[in-house]
């Protein structure tokens, strides 16, 4: 730093010396805004205007409520008229009955003699206390009185061993792991408080989790097979923590239909191990992934993700196109829902209007710089705006592709659903142990979610899985 009195005599004396120091100054002035702006942009996204996850938010006041995107339907809140609602009803045939007798009167009157007129039943349901049903299978062993040979009778198939547990006790602890995400370690121990016997980590759960992924195997095959001919099929990714090494866990879902896998690459490395989207012919909704990019498939792209971006463009950098573009996503969304057949040329053509005045405005407001004279390595730096105006420009047809086909979902949340269950698996337990443990849970959690969307009960289709007959997945109900 320079005293005013050594500028002051760089002024008298050279000059020249002078305009080089305010201009050095001058270029790190501006080196240093631009860095505190990004670092503005950076404290100031959260899970309303970016795709930063609603944890990251903490429980700063400042951050804004999240605010649903969903209009107004105009009921009262609670169950609609005609509504059948599902409360406790009464059972014709109950388990025990216990008659209360009336022996006496008020006055004094004996009535043990005094024919009932009639019965007031209140009936209480009750959990029966925990039990485990044991089932002893008998083979009788007989001489035969013409050879002298022994003979014995076969045990059931599947009835192995001199004590054993049964398949819909073992997937029981499948169904608990997988669906509902108890630790193997706390599993043994609620088998043991309410049963009052001990279950084995190693023997018990672990194997009966290997046995239905082997079990699986054939269901996986036709469940690829069935999302690779889905019409529509949602797409997403997320990083899991797994032998301590980050994999990715990715999904491919349909309303009926969910996939897992897990897989060290995020790309197209991994997308094409999975054989689901290399002969995918449908319409692939998802985020703006590159790799996705690279089948030859129509794509959709999630509109709430862009909504997100174009929030934190008109809050926080004051963009009025982002904000217009905002409501014309919205309203067109709207539009569309209501329709019950394909929009006509004449009822699109206004709102591609709109849409592509307010890309003109957006450009007007943002223009790129002139190309330099010099050119330089690299590509030329772009604003936010600018890079969120070309991704609507070159990616217009996927964007508005709930426009063009009122089959195409305006979101990914479907994807994005099916996901969110698995980070909550690794809440509570934090990571998976081995590759093979991750690979055994994405299968059996896809079983169990198609079964769930398909309306199987999930433990007796766990427990079919078990015997080693599985449902397989259908495409439409």
């Amino acid at each position: 730093m320079f005293s005013r009195a050594q500028l002051l005599y760089i002024a008298r004396t050279t000059p020249d010396d002078l305009v080089d120091i305010i201009m050095t100054h001058q270029q790190q002035i501006q080196i240093l805004i631009q860095r505190v702006a990004q670092l503005e942009e950076q404290i100031n996204k959260n899970s309303r205007n970016s795709s930063k996850p609603p944890s990251t938010d903490g429980l700063k006041k400042s951050v804004p409520k999240t605010k649903s995107l969903r209009k107004r339907s105009g009921k009262k809140p609670g169950g609609q008229k005609g509504h059948k609602g599902h409360n406790l009803k009464k059972v014709e045939k109950p388990d025990h009955v216990i008659p209360l007798p009336v022996t006496s009167c008020s006055c004094n009157a004996d009535l043990v003699n005094v024919a009932v007129s009639k019965y007031d039943c209140r009936q209480v349901f009750e959990l029966p206390e925990p039990k485990l049903e044991v089932t002893e299978y008998q083979s009788e062993t007989k001489i035969c009185p013409q050879c002298g040979q022994s003979v014995k009778a076969l045990f059931p198939e599947g009835v192995n061993a001199p004590v054993q547990y049964g398949p819909r006790f073992r997937g029981m602890l499948v169904y608990m792991q997988n669906q509902h995400f108890i630790p193997a370690d706390r599993l043994s121990r609620l088998v043991s408080d309410l049963y009052g016997i001990p279950v084995s980590v190693a023997t018990i759960i672990l194997k009966a989790s290997s046995r239905s992924y082997n079990n699986l195997a054939h269901f996986e095959e036709s469940l690829i097979n069935a999302l690779t001919d889905s019409e529509v099929l949602h797409v997403d990714e997320s990083g899991i923590r797994t032998a301590e090494k980050l994999h990715w866990l990715h999904s491919a879902s349909t309303e009926l239909l969910t996939f897992y896998g897990v897989h060290e690459k995020r790309g197209t490395i991994a997308m094409d191990h999975f054989n689901i989207l290399p002969n995918f012919q449908g319409r692939l909704i998802h985020d703006f992934w590159k790799p996705y990019f690279n089948y030859s498939c129509e794509h959709g792209l999630c509109n709430p993700h862009l909504l997100r971006e174009l929030t934190f463009l008109f809050e926080q950098q004051d963009q009025i196109w982002a904000k217009k573009m905002f409501d014309l996503l919205l309203k067109m969304n709207n539009f569309v829902r209501e329709q019950s057949k394909q929009l006509s040329p004449e009822l699109k053509d206004p709102w591609l209007k709109q849409f592509h005045e307010i890309m003109s405005e957006g450009w007007e407001a943002n223009p790129l710089p002139p190309k330099p004279k010099k050119k330089k390595r690299g590509r030329q730096a772009k604003t936010k705006s600018q890079n969120l105006l070309t991704r609507f420009g070159d990616f217009e047809d996927s964007i508005l592709a709930f426009l063009h086909d009122i089959n195409v979902p305006f979101s990914n949340n479907l994807a994005e659903q099916d996901i969110r269950m698995i980070k909550v698996r690794l809440k509570i337990s934090g990571c998976f142990r081995s590759i093979q443990g991750a690979e055994h849970f994405a299968r059996i959690r896809s079983y169990l979610s198609t079964a769930r969307k398909q309306g199987h009960n999930v433990l007796d289709s766990i427990t079919s899985a078990i015997k080693g007959n599985p449902f397989q997945p259908i495409t439409f109900l």
